[in-house]
């Protein structure tokens, strides 16, 4: 809230002095504009000493009331008097009205009317306005109510407000309380009662007590009081004090404990700016433990408004650094003066940024880690620092608020190391828990490990579009036809109007262009034939208006077609792009609801792509989770086979009830019995690649093996409708060999199979194949 700048008597230095050591007297109170009145003081002292042996003790009182009168200006406590019921400040103190913005009169006699609501802006929505509204109330309830508000506490309520003194500075935080020992209140109209909905008078003492100390009642009470109808005879006393840095401690406190990482730029750049203020200080630096004996330098004002990439310093070049001692160490350190203790290239980096002093704060965690680490980073997460311009910036208070700090901080830090992992997009629940396992690991400073999944069973199949390509490149063909064909009936009207050399060429590299298209479309035909007809036909159009009525027709008739969000034809593509569309939005939903059955049976990894069809890539093993055995492993590769022809049904009723739907769409199954390792690779967007060269094989033929063909028939071993399974040795062909019994038998598949080689793919061969027609239900049977 912000506060207008008025003028008030401070009356704090008036001192009525009642008697000081020696005799007892009366002493004058009068006073002049500038507090106690000394040399009157002084001669009503002196008439009652005796001359010969006072004059050292008149020297003595004399300084201590000159100390008496200064001591007002060097209070903390904001005082001030206020008439309850028109809130006019009656007295408020040196404090007070320096924070408040309020101009002291040296004239005591002058009247001032100024008020405590007027003095803080939108008064009505403060907690200061709050806390006033609950000293009414409690006088309301003992005056006019009878209602002991001992127990209730309300002269003990206190709240933090927030002042700003002026526009240009930063708020203060202040805890305001009232005190008040006696109060008469009167309503004003008494047929006015503000709880009629509350009948405080059937209930006894102790129900009321417990109905107004249940949570929000007594705010509720003190939001109905109309204040208006209230007249309050006595005086409210006001007090306050600065609690600008607890609060903004508290606020920082807050800030770093939220589980969000603090390294978001919204609520770093609020960290950033409460840091700074607590120590004074121009920037904040964090230097990041990254493992392998690296810390990473973050500075805050550089990370907030540029994209420069954090400096990385080794450990190995930070020897005779204060930051490595404040590591090792695990104390937090005073850095007077980079100027003189520019030791290393960190610190004199930082003093050519113009920092000349630099507190820095450890972020050290206890660990059981076992290994021996020469650099001492082995428990450090990272290291808080404050920079200033200013050599000798940080005093020794700031030791005590860094301190308090370092628990929030090192909290942070670890939750930051833990998303890094946490947040990686599309990871498994079934995987999940190592990399949760990881991220605690290394939040606890413990040395990175790599996440591996040992001895897993592949299942790969893929739900593939044929001839996706193919019908794309027909759709931008019959699209860039039309456009150019509406663009030659322009070009061509205006040559029947103007006879124009220019033109007439025009019109022939139409031509030209439609033959061409006419003849194939090319990887890149869709981008230059669009900037063609930009480049050199569309911007002759505001001339080829002029030209006549048919032209005007003709240009309208191209802008039409060409009024969309691809300003160009776009009607076949369209077609295509929703044919596309909803073949993999049905693929994507038959599959998601298998998956969540085969979950059922063993949670195991995932992972699935839409793109020109669908495919899946699962991982199955002890490793991912315990309970693994072979019969899982069985019901899942069943599972497997039973969710691909249910998505082969999917397209069969698509294309049965739509004629929309012209493309045809492949099934395959890819089989290998023996383990492979997987890894995650943190260099890398794909959640998991495989480890090892004997694995690497797996990873080729998922890659070709939809191209493959038949070795005899030279035909492609994937057909529309069709479920095709490929595999590598007779262990393998005797296991899927009774599962296709099972799918004959639910009706799945056709009791006819066809087999064969697959044509050696480049670097891998001996693979096989089998494959069966995919009955709809209605002419097999099934037990789903």
């Amino acid at each position: 809230m912000h506060t207008s700048k008025q003028k008030i008597t401070d009356k704090n230095n008036k001192c009525n002095t009642k008697a000081l050591p020696g005799k007892t007297s009366a002493i004058p109170n009068d006073q002049n504009s500038e507090g106690i009145n000394i040399d009157q003081l002084l001669q009503a002292l002196t008439s009652q000493l005796s001359h010969h042996n006072q004059v050292e003790q008149l020297k003595i009182w004399r300084q201590i009331i000159e100390r008496l009168e200064n001591f007002p200006h060097h209070s903390r406590i904001l005082t001030a008097i206020v008439e309850p019921s028109s809130l006019s400040i009656k007295y408020a103190n040196h404090t007070f009205c320096q924070l408040m913005g309020i101009d002291r009169i040296d004239e005591i006699e002058s009247k001032q009317n100024i008020k405590l609501n007027e003095l803080v802006s939108d008064w009505e929505k403060t907690e200061l306005e709050k806390l006033y509204r609950l000293q009414v109330l409690h006088w309301v309830l003992k005056e006019l109510y009878q209602i002991d508000t001992a127990n209730l506490q309300l002269q003990n309520y206190s709240i933090v407000s927030t002042i700003n003194c002026s526009q240009n500075s930063e708020p203060q935080y202040i805890e305001f309380w009232f005190c008040c020992q006696q109060q008469k209140v009167q309503r004003v109209d008494k047929t006015v009662d503000d709880f009629t909905d509350i009948n405080f008078q059937s209930m006894s003492t102790s129900e009321q007590i417990a109905w107004m100390l249940k949570p929000g009642n007594l705010e509720i009470l003190a939001q109905q009081l109309k204040l208006e109808n209230f007249q309050l005879e006595g005086l409210f006393l006001l007090e306050g004090l600065d609690v600008t840095v607890k609060e903004q401690k508290r606020r920082l406190t807050q800030l770093l404990v939220e589980p969000e990482s603090f390294m978001q730029q919204e609520k770093f750049q609020q960290i950033d700016k409460l840091m700074r203020s607590v120590f004074r200080a121009d920037d904040i630096i964090l230097l990041r433990n990254e493992g392998e004996k690296q810390l990473k330098l973050f500075i805050g004002s550089e990370y907030l408004t540029t994209s420069n990439y954090p400096k990385v310093y080794s450990t190995q070049n930070l020897q005779d650094s204060p930051v490595l001692k404040t590591a090792k160490d695990n104390q937090i350190q005073n850095i007077p003066d980079l100027k003189i203790h520019c030791q290393t290239e960190c610190e004199e980096n930082l003093y050519q940024k113009g920092v000349r002093s630099l507190l820095l704060i450890p972020l050290v965690i206890k660990t059981a880690c076992p290994q021996e680490d020469t650099s001492g980073l082995q428990s450090v997460l990272g290291i808080a620092g404050l920079t200033s311009k200013l050599p000798n910036n940080f005093y020794p208070s700031d030791y005590k608020h860094a301190q308090e700090l370092i628990s929030p901080f090192t909290t942070a830090v670890r939750q930051t190391i833990q998303q890094r992992f946490t947040n990686i997009r599309n990871i498994h629940p079934a995987v999940e828990w190592r990399f949760l396992q990881e991220a605690e690991r290394r939040s606890w400073g413990l040395p990175p490990e790599t996440i591996v999944f040992e001895d897993v069973y592949p299942l790969y199949g893929i739900c593939d579009i044929r001839g996706s390509s193919t019908e794309r490149n027909r759709a931008i063909q019959t699209d860039l036809l039309t456009q150019f064909c509406l663009g030659l009936t322009i070009v061509e009207t205006v040559c029947q109007i103007k006879d124009s050399a220019f033109c007439q060429q025009l019109r022939q590299d139409m031509l030209e262009h439609i033959k061409s298209l006419e003849e194939k479309v090319s990887v890149d035909s869709e981008i230059t034939a669009r900037d063609y007809l930009h480049f050199h036909l569309e911007i002759y159009f505001d001339y080829f208006m002029e030209c006549g009525d048919a032209v005007k027709t003709a240009v309208e008739a191209y802008r039409s077609a060409c009024d969309n969000e691809h300003h160009s034809v776009y009607q076949a593509r369209d077609r295509y792009d929703q044919m596309l569309h909803k073949i993999n939005y049905h693929l994507q939903k038959t599959w998601e609801k298998w998956q969540q059955q085969m979950q059922q049976i063993l949670p195991h990894h995932c992972d699935f792509e839409a793109t020109d069809g669908i495919d899946h890539m699962m991982y199955v093993g002890k490793s991912i989770n315990p309970k693994f055995s072979q019969f899982h492993l069985c019901s899942l590769r069943y599972e497997q086979l039973r969710a691909i022809c249910d998505c082969a049904r999917t397209i069969l009723r698509l294309r049965a009830e739509s004629e929309e739907i012209t493309l045809g769409v492949v099934h395959l199954v890819l089989v290998q019995n023996s383990t492979i390792d997987i890894y995650h690779n943190e260099s890398t967007e794909r959640l998991f690649d495989v480890k090892g060269t004997r694995d690497i094989r797996y990873e080729i033929v998922k890659k070709r093996i939809d191209k493959g063909v038949d070795r005899e028939t030279k035909e492609r071993i994937t057909q529309p409708g069709m479920l095709t399974v490929v595999y590598s040795t007779d262990e393998e062909w005797q296991e899927y060999q009774q599962y296709f019994r099972y799918l004959v038998r639910e009706g799945w598949v056709e009791d006819k199979f066809e087999s064969g080689l697959v044509e050696p793919l480049q670097g891998v061969s001996g693979l096989r194949f089998v494959r069966a027609k995919v009955l709809l239900l209605e002419e097999g049977k099934s037990t789903n």
